[in-house]
């Protein structure tokens, strides 16, 4: 099984809501629409094995002509010693 498929299968985001993890969730599994209005994280990871993983996470909302991108923090690379 390569990397990736694990990646895959573990989603890429989930609706906001109420709960942590609100459906539906942004995976192979879910073929639901998006729709005007909701919101949804987009968090891609990347886990390595004996190393770890991490995650980033926007927050994102559905609009008429897209999206718009709700989480404001800046996403340069900080090297912390």
């Amino acid at each position: 099984m390569q990397d990736t498929e694990i990646i895959f299968r573990i989603g890429i985001g989930h609706g906001i809501g109420i709960e942590v993890h609100e459906f539906p969730s942004l995976s192979e599994k879910n073929d639901s629409l998006l729709q005007e209005g909701m919101t949804y994280t987009i968090e891609p990871g990347i886990y390595l094995p004996d190393v770890g993983g991490v995650r980033i996470e926007d927050d994102v909302l559905v609009t008429e002509n897209g999206y718009e991108t709700l989480t404001k923090y800046p996403k340069e690379l900080q090297i912390i010693e």
